[in-house]
């Protein structure tokens, strides 16, 4: 008799124990279900997100154990060259539309592209700004040696914007391949102007002086992110645009000086 009332509460206690093992193994895998991210990643970056996208990449590995990121950071027009000439790469953030609708015509990006920044011109000089550079239309002297970003690449684009807005024409002693570039000759005084995006020159510190003029918002630059149909790790590519377009991303974004959607 004692064994028929203790064999069922036996059954009935390991049934429960099973069913509470089952649902604490669908607990836990729903938790990391989630986290999907892992592997390494190559992220094509425009040259003004240097800074940021450098610290994004470390919290994201720092979130995200077995992760690894890396950069390959350039004008947008040669990163956009490079990923329709077959470079490998898993994501792309561009300075422009223009370019990453390149990457979409191309079938080289997954899904849509996000939008998850924008950034407009400034003019840094050497600190104190020693030629007293006070407006955009200063620049059109051909005693200021400015340099500027070649046509193609987006700082390019938007500079050639404001010169048709404004009628102005600047004679510029060199077209630089990135907005770092340009940044470089200024700091380096090898120029006396140059035309940067305004996080450019935030994070130049002392080194340079930003010098603001109100027809930069003749030409704002909109930046776009994208997964790449080419890569071998979607999952954590997906994660890490994600990332960026997310609270931690438009917080770094922030802080650097762009302005988040």
């Amino acid at each position: 008799m004692s064994m028929r009332t203790v064999r069922p509460a036996s059954v009935a206690v390991v049934a429960i124990a099973a069913l509470l093992a089952g649902c604490d193994a669908d607990v836990s895998g729903a938790g990391t279900s989630s986290n999907t991210a892992g592997g390494d990643i190559t992220v094509f970056a425009a040259a003004s997100l240097r800074a940021s996208f450098t610290e994004l990449g470390a919290r994201f590995e720092a979130e995200n154990a077995g992760t690894a990121v890396e950069f390959s950071f350039a004008g947008s027009s040669d990163l956009t060259t490079q990923l329709i000439s077959g470079a490998p790469a898993d994501v792309f953030a561009s300075a422009d539309t223009k370019n990453m609708t390149k990457a979409v015509d191309a079938g080289l990006v997954a899904g849509d592209p996000v939008d998850f920044a924008s950034n407009t011109l400034t003019i840094v000089t050497a600190p104190g700004n020693p030629e007293r550079i006070a407006s955009f239309a200063d620049l059109a002297n051909p005693d200021i040696l400015t340099v500027v970003c070649a046509p193609q690449v987006p700082c390019g684009a938007a500079t050639a914007a404001v010169e048709t807005a404004t009628g102005t024409d600047i004679p510029a002693v060199s077209e630089e391949s990135s907005v770092t570039d340009v940044l470089g000759k200024v700091t380096s005084g090898q120029a006396d102007a140059g035309l940067v995006y305004v996080t450019d020159a935030a994070g130049a510190g002392d080194a340079a002086t930003a010098v603001p003029f109100a027809e930069s918002s003749e030409a704002v630059n909109t930046y776009p992110i994208a997964t790449l149909s080419g890569s071998e790790n979607e999952a954590t590519a997906r994660a890490f645009a994600e990332f960026v377009t997310g609270p931690v991303g438009r917080d770094v974004l922030v802080r650097a000086g762009f302005e988040v959607p």
